[in-house]
């Protein structure tokens, strides 16, 4: 069972997207999950409902999103009944006065600087209904890269009112043997002194029905391997993910994950209806789970992964 704390509500997730129509259709047709188009601004805005939350899928060229936009998981949308209210009580600072966001709501933006470069925006709710499927049943989390998950938790617990969940180590060791195998020598056996080649630390802090996931390097004085995405991941390659996102964006917002009843199940369906697939099956993730990553061209240009796991 999840736990009983009442974490601050989600109202909303942005993504920034190629294409915001194909990607909602995916969404809707191949996942099941359920649309409704909101006004925001002059654009309209496609609505995914996921779990207790959605997915508000916005273009490269939006003007709500702000200056220089990426493609990714852009910034949450913290329910409030009065957003000034409630970001100014957070001590945290703002950067412009309440304006009309999504569906015209009021809302009013943090400072990333001042929130581990986590977009962060307080926003009326939006009044939108659950989203589930028989592939998905909520956002499990929101991958986040950090360079100080101390001071995330001090902001995201202290100040924004969001629960702790839990926090754990991923480490990857490297170690080397030598055979020496000889007619007249018999053999001998040589085992190099270990490496470490991966670790971070992890930490799980509830918003809404899902959490965020701060990842935080620990391996600073060993370098990022390559980028890949043609082939299942490890704990080093992912450690080398978010190192080389800090270097590239600095801290800030980085992947989503999906909650599914059965990864491999899910996965095969995917492939089949032509997804591009960095994961085939489940691997072992944090949190007693299974997950599998899609690539990011399959979703707008967005990183997902689903993830297979037990509540506790």
């Amino acid at each position: 069972m999840r736990a009983q704390a009442k974490a601050i509500d989600l109202a909303y997730l942005a993504l920034v997207v190629d294409e915001p129509e194909v990607t909602a259709a995916r969404l809707e047709t191949n996942l099941g999950l359920p649309r409704r188009d909101v006004r925001c601004g002059n654009s309209n805005v496609p609505m995914i409902g996921v779990g207790a939350t959605a997915l508000a899928l916005f273009g490269m060229a939006d003007p709500f999103l702000g200056p220089n936009p990426r493609k990714g998981v852009h910034h949450l949308g913290l329910c409030a009944t009065d957003p000034e209210a409630a970001a100014r009580s957070t001590g945290v600072p703002v950067t412009g006065p309440l304006s009309k966001g999504l569906d015209g709501k009021g809302q009013i933006s943090l400072a990333p600087e001042a929130t581990s470069g986590v977009r962060v925006r307080f926003t009326e709710p939006l009044g939108l209904a659950p989203g589930r499927s028989d592939m998905v049943e909520r956002i499990d989390h929101i991958g986040v890269a950090s360079s100080d998950n101390k001071a995330a938790r001090a902001t995201f617990i202290d100040k924004l009112g969001c629960v702790y969940e839990s926090q754990q180590t991923d480490s990857e060791v490297e170690t080397i043997s030598e055979n020496f195998t000889s007619d007249t020598h018999q053999y001998i056996f040589h085992t190099r002194p270990s490496r470490l080649v991966g670790s971070m630390r992890v930490t799980f802090i509830t918003v809404g029905d899902c959490e965020l996931e701060f990842l935080q390097d620990l391996t600073t004085d060993v370098g990022a391997d390559a980028a890949r995405h043609d082939a299942a991941g490890d704990t080093r390659a992912d450690r080398s993910a978010i190192a080389r996102h800090i270097a590239a964006r600095g801290a800030g917002l980085h992947h989503l994950a999906l909650k599914t009843p059965d990864i491999d199940a899910t996965l095969g369906r995917l492939g089949k209806a032509g997804y591009r697939l960095i994961d085939t099956v489940g691997r072992p993730g944090s949190r007693r789970a299974r997950i599998g990553f899609l690539h990011p061209a399959s979703l707008g240009g967005v990183l997902v992964h689903f993830v297979q796991r037990e509540e506790i």
